[in-house]
């Protein structure tokens, strides 16, 4: 046998050992019985699979979607129930391209970033939509579960989340309460940065606890 070792836990060792920063991961994968090579590549089929010799190369892109991680791993899945048993093997890493634009960004604190948006803001403000951007998504995670009192919304066009503050009364969390998560973040290292991305001021509260947002169609 080329391997007693399940193809999930596979994938599950070599996910461990990537860099911090990876993007891609170009992948080889070989049967071991040459007859289920394209039973194989059926499964694999949504990750775009192809042929180079007698292995499938693939490649996965931890941005997400179908060739996403999570994607790779329900489809390890089914082969490892087929019973189909294959020797993965990892080739080419892609990592994110250094910051160069913006050096000043990854100095800045998460929570100096919050109190410099809060300066910019009128003194009447009431009620803010903003946006928590990280610097990797491998950070997602353990953001979400520091910052679980700003109820954070994943955004699924920033690396980040979304969330609403409130000045004195109404949906969203308290700016005192936001920048504690926010210097919690610091203390762990995690980094990235506020931004506002639309204010009011002076609303009155009438027969509502607060104002609601639509933003393309939905209520954040």
């Amino acid at each position: 046998m080329l391997t007693a070792v399940k193809l999930v836990d596979q994938w599950a060792a070599l996910e461990r050992r990537l860099p911090a920063d990876w993007e891609t991961v170009e992948l080889r994968l070989r049967t071991e019985q040459p007859s289920e090579r394209s039973e194989a590549a059926r499964i694999l089929g949504p990750m775009n699979v192809g042929f180079v010799g007698d292995e499938l190369a693939f490649s996965v892109r931890r941005a997400g979607g179908a060739s996403g991680p999570e994607a790779a791993r329900r489809l390890f899945a089914r082969l490892d129930e087929a019973r189909i048993w294959c020797l993965l093997e990892q080739r080419e890493v892609g990592e994110a391209p250094p910051r160069v634009d913006e050096p000043d960004r990854a100095r800045a604190s998460v929570a100096g970033s919050w109190d410099a948006e809060l300066e910019k803001l009128p003194p009447g403000w009431s009620d803010l939509l903003c946006l928590l951007e990280l610097d990797s998504s491998a950070l997602l995670t353990r953001a979400a579960l520091v910052c679980a009192p700003i109820n954070p919304t994943r955004d699924h066009e920033h690396v980040g989340f979304t969330f609403r503050c409130a000045r004195t009364a109404g949906y969203g969390v308290s700016p005192a309460m936001a920048r504690r998560c926010f210097e919690q973040l610091d203390a762990e290292g995690i980094t990235g940065r506020v931004s506002v991305l639309r204010a009011l001021s002076g609303t009155d509260n009438v027969a509502t606890q607060g104002a609601v947002w639509y933003v393309g169609g939905r209520v954040l």
